[in-house]
């Protein structure tokens, strides 16, 4: 038999978001609403109804149907957070590209950018990651005995490569690096967005006249000859920063917070360099630090014993889906030498996060190098001391350490 939301009030129903008190699990309750089945229905904190999919299966054909819209200014679509309602005002309008656009739209501006994260492209820059996150540890050691590892490693090792990676001029790297983390806090979002908008705009001109080397750099050409605007390439740098800068900058934390609680791994991971690179897709499965991916269904769709109306907002929760035993056994475990395949912590479909092979090489360049050369790293205060960060990306709010 199947259901709909629109038969039931939404009272009794389950609501979002749901809290997250170990740093390096899923909150609890997304537990309860799996077993209840993969595709369920919630209630947003606003009281409106809407689909949230917690099974593995479920997700994959769901992320991969073409009634799947990210129309964000549908009435029905997901904010899982109340911040994130300023993403539906026409101040926003400038943080829309690639992640918040359907096709034939999206195919376009996606081809437009994924030639600068080949994994050539990410070759070519990876000498410099490692440089800087050597000087970076190096630097922390000299400082003293402790220090909070989110601020003096792993922020700004994420900012030096974004700034690489879009071609940031080197005198101009600190400003950037402060215009980009003010986004860090939900209620800044908008305001800090369209400064880094301004800053991105009057640069480009700049390159236009004398270009260097990066994604700017490389999709300049086309604003010059008239294939680009150049709005829509200051669009598509707002959304790599939005997309790539916090989420990893607390997958690289959490990794480390995580590895420091499992010191028989991580005393592995020590011994013998090869399990890096399984540790990290491990990693990335059984951090998920998404709280939710939304879309709007654009017709019926008939899943998992339920039917999702045409409007309706469904919300993925990838931290759920990446703990399904019925695709990861042990999944509430964390396991090094785990065959991982087919995690969802980058999504799945046409939306398929466009720079996962530079996360995935700036997560395993930053552990590889921190635990390299600061080999007796340990927490400096107990894991349940450590403050959680809530909100579409959990975190941390610092991650002190000492050596």
């Amino acid at each position: 038999m199947t259901e709909t939301l629109a038969s039931e009030t939404t009272e009794a129903l389950p609501e979002l978001p749901m809290t997250r008190t170990c740093p390096y699990h899923p909150p609890a309750e997304y537990e309860d609403l799996r077993a209840i089945g993969p595709v369920t229905r919630v209630r947003q904190w606003d009281g409106r109804p809407l689909w949230a999919v917690t099974g593995h299966a479920e997700t994959r054909e769901l992320m991969s149907h073409p009634a799947m819209s990210v129309d964000r200014f549908h009435p029905n679509f997901p904010m899982p957070i109340p911040a994130l309602t300023q993403l539906q005002t026409p101040r926003s309008a400038a943080i829309g590209a690639l992640i918040r656009t359907d096709p034939p739209l999206h195919t376009k501006q996606r081809r437009d950018v994924l030639p600068s994260f080949t994994l050539k492209k990410i070759a070519n820059i990876k000498p410099e990651i490692e440089r800087t996150a050597t000087a970076l540890a190096d630097e922390m050691v000299a400082s003293g005995n402790s220090a909070d590892l989110l601020e003096v490693y792993v922020k700004p090792l994420i900012a030096m490569v974004l700034s690489q990676l879009l071609g940031i001029p080197y005198e101009d790297r600190n400003y950037f690096e402060d215009l980009t983390y003010r986004r860090f806090d939900p209620e800044q979002v908008v305001d800090a967005m369209s400064d880094l908008a301004d800053y991105l705009g009057k640069l480009l001109i700049a390159k236009e006249t004398a270009p260097g080397e990066g994604l700017l750099d490389d999709l300049v050409t086309q604003v010059l000859d008239g294939t680009l605007e150049r709005d829509e390439l200051v669009r598509y740098a707002l959304v790599l920063v939005i997309a790539g800068q916090e989420t990893t900058a607390n997958t690289v934390a959490l990794s480390v917070l995580t590895l420091l609680e499992h010191p028989e791994q991580l005393a592995e991971l020590k011994a013998d360099g090869e399990l890096w690179r399984n540790a990290v897709e491990e990693l990335l499965r059984f951090l998920s630090l998404t709280g939710g991916l939304s879309r709007v269904a654009t017709a019926d769709i008939e899943i998992a014993g339920v039917t999702i109306r045409e409007g309706d907002g469904i919300l993925f929760l990838n931290p759920a889906a990446n703990r399904d035993e019925a695709q990861f056994e042990r999944a509430n475990e964390l396991d090094i030498h785990r065959n991982v395949r087919n995690h969802l912590s980058f999504g799945f479909g046409i939306h398929q996060c466009i720079g996962q092979n530079l996360a995935r090489v700036e997560l395993d360049v930053a552990l590889r190098t921190l635990f390299d050369r600061v080999p007796t790293l340990r927490l400096a205060s107990p894991v349940e001391e450590i403050e959680v960060k809530q909100g579409l990306v959990f975190g941390l709010a610092e991650l002190p350490v000492a050596w």
